[in-house]
């Protein structure tokens, strides 16, 4: 189940590079060096979080070469570990780094920076934990597709799996959380 977003994620890549326009052709000179911004959106799981979430934010994206661009997003997550135990979240900046293998088509690599603050329900750890607010970084990467919506932006949408392991304080059970996450999301950027 946690991976099905994911599989559906990779579906509605395929549904839009295969119903792309020739607009974007292997031949044609590089023309897309514009600056985007726009809204961005996902969902993701973390491998122990208690369910699927969303996220949500802004991307700023620039094709500096024609196989080489770079992002870099601001959003806001929040999600819940150990039976609604402990509730994270976090403000993630991150920077990353674009291979373009074909005009339309990206390899993502890159570095986050999650301001994370946590809260424990001591009600039902039985215990009195105080809130907590770290900073802790993250790698990611992963793959999308970049397609043209006219003169006046692009949708890109993306699968993304990232590393990143919360500090939770100790309470029985918390030892072996896994907090590397898929993250699978859609913009749409509007060229400035």
């Amino acid at each position: 189940m946690k991976f099905l977003n994911v599989i559906r994620m990779a579906v509605l890549l395929a549904i839009l590079i295969t119903t792309s326009s020739n607009s974007y052709s292997q031949t044609a000179e590089f023309e897309d060096s514009g600056l985007y911004l726009g809204p961005q959106i996902g969902v993701f799981k973390a491998a122990d979080a208690d369910n699927t979430y969303m996220t949500g934010g802004v991307a700023l994206r620039i094709k500096v070469m024609e196989f080489l661009g770079f992002e870099g997003a601001v959003n806001y997550r929040q999600e819940k570990y150990a039976d609604d135990r402990v509730t994270v979240k976090s403000w993630p900046v991150m920077v990353t780094g674009l291979l373009y293998p074909l005009p339309y088509l990206y390899a993502a690599i890159g570095a986050g920076w999650y301001n994370t603050s946590y809260s424990y329900n001591n009600s039902l750890l039985g215990l009195d934990y105080e809130s907590d607010t770290q900073q802790e970084f993250g790698w990611h990467f992963g793959a999308g597709v970049e397609l043209p919506v006219g003169e006046i932006g692009k949708i890109v949408g993306d699968v993304r799996y990232v590393f990143l392991n919360y500090d939770f304080q100790k309470f029985p059970g918390s030892e072996d959380r896994n907090a590397n996450y898929v993250l699978g999301s859609v913009s749409f950027l509007f060229k400035l």
